[in-house]
């Protein structure tokens, strides 16, 4: 083999990812040392991801395409496996309540967001005259709901099935995103600031204090082990993902052989939500491995959920980095109406439902549940997580756990809104029909999230 720099194929995609870490670090940089990038509380992923953007536009840099679809399509599986991954604490039957009213609110925003992103395509096509695909507005609760990687993989499969420059517009719903999610939440804390609503705290971001309880559980591995702790992370995060892949691989093969049309509609679904077979697969080792340490079959617990965490953390700021850089500005030539129409609805819409819903399910912290859902259901956890610690520096409220645990029952509850994505585009009957189970379903969430506060 030539070692040289005259193999392309051997150094291409490790030099892109030095450019990528590069432009991270910088952006760490201008986020500490830049008073208003600062303020504002863009995260870092978000702050280098249009960075790379504006210098691909410029024709600065070169970047390849490739890539970066790769890092944000296996980003999120990869993120939400080592999440699944991770040994959970004992949950009480009250934070139990919380966290399924919690899901409850995710998911039926997830699917407002779908139904005012339909109809307002709809509007666009109907009286601006515009030919936009018809499902497209689903990829508003893809882009601000589910965040850059989902965004990628449904702009991608409704790519192949007619819309020119899917990929790009879903990633730019997403990119918007993060940027809804922080400027327009900073608006809401500093207008309730002024009227005396609520108190901005002092905090500043620091070094987190590990100590030897956080990093680790009774009856880990050893740091001296013979094989690098992390090692051990990394090992259980891919073999996973390779028992996803042979999953969906058997199962889009077994509806291949039974009928070849029910495979064509749904394989790129199965894909393309490779993170939920992820996550499942990810519960089920850990289950087993919990039975086999009750059993004696296993002495130690090989999970580590400090490192877990990290890896996920660097698996969803590298996909974010990647998806809005991914964006191609070109593609979004003819879209840009209905591109702004969904990204200010989107944005406006989701602050009054959370408004009026956070102020029922959640009395005694109103502004930090809503502040930190508004973050999350724009942007992401940590951008939720960033607003939030505008008000409540150290957490001592429940809206930070309740991000975690809703997003838990999200995944049962969310389970629908998969098959409306594919089912939506195949006819304007089964758009509609879509719209009215979607509807339906936000209806009898809503339903739910009162009666757990009637009850309770």
């Amino acid at each position: 083999m030539n070692f040289s720099s005259e193999n392309t194929d051997l150094w291409s995609n490790i030099i892109q990812l030095a450019i990528i870490s590069g432009g991270i670090l910088l952006s760490n940089v201008l986020r500490r040392k830049v008073s208003f990038v600062r303020k504002g509380l863009v995260p870092t992923a978000v702050i280098a991801g249009f960075l790379f953007l504006f210098l691909k536009a410029a024709g600065v840099l070169e970047m390849n395409p490739v890539l970066l679809e790769t890092i944000c399509y296996h980003g999120i599986g990869l993120g939400f496996i080592a999440l699944s991954l991770r040994i959970p604490s004992k949950i009480k039957d009250s934070d139990k309540a919380i966290g399924a009213k919690s899901g409850a609110l995710i998911v039926s925003t997830y699917l407002l967001q779908g139904v005012v992103g339909i109809l307002v395509i709809a509007v666009v096509n109907i009286f601006l005259e515009h030919d936009v695909f018809a499902a497209s507005g689903l990829l508003l609760p893809m882009g601000y709901g589910q965040g850059t990687g989902q965004a990628n993989n449904v702009g991608i499969m409704y790519e192949k099935i007619g819309f020119a420059g899917g990929q790009s517009f879903g990633l730019a719903i997403a990119a918007t995103g993060y940027l809804c999610a922080c400027v327009v939440g900073i608006i809401v804390l500093n207008v309730a600031a002024k009227k005396g609503r609520l108190k901005r705290s002092d905090y500043i971001e620091g070094t987190e204090d590990i100590s030897s309880e956080s990093f680790q559980d009774n009856g880990e591995i050893p740091v001296s082990e013979s094989i690098d702790r992390f090692t051990i992370q990394m090992a259980l995060v891919l073999m996973v993902y390779g028992l996803t892949y042979y999953m969906i691989y058997g199962i889009t093969e077994l509806l291949e052989t039974i009928s070849p049309g029910v495979a064509e509609s749904l394989s790129s679904l199965f894909w393309g939500f490779n993170f939920i077979f992820g996550s499942l697969i990810a519960i089920i080792v850990r289950v087993v491995f919990t039975k086999f340490r009750k059993a004696n079959l296993m002495t130690r617990q090989y999970q580590n959920n400090y490192l877990l965490s990290r890896i996920s953390g660097f698996a969803f700021d590298l996909m974010i980095v990647a998806g809005i850089a991914a964006i191609d500005i070109k593609d979004l030539s003819g879209l840009w109406i209905p591109f702004f129409a969904l990204a200010i609805v989107g944005g406006v819409i989701t602050l009054i439902y959370l408004k009026i819903i956070c102020k029922r399910i959640y009395p005694g912290y109103y502004y930090e549940g809503m502040l930190s859902m508004y973050g999350m259901l724009t942007g992401t956890i940590s951008s939720g997580v960033l607003l939030l610690r505008e008000i409540d520096p150290k957490l001592e409220t429940p809206a930070s756990n309740n991000l975690i645990t809703g997003s838990s029952y999200a995944i049962m509850l969310g389970a629908p809104l998969l098959l409306i994505i594919s089912l939506a585009p195949q006819s304007m009957f089964m758009l509609c029909l879509s719209v009215v189970i979607m509807a339906v379903y936000m209806v009898a969430l809503i339903a739910f999230m009162y009666k757990l506060k009637l009850k309770k």
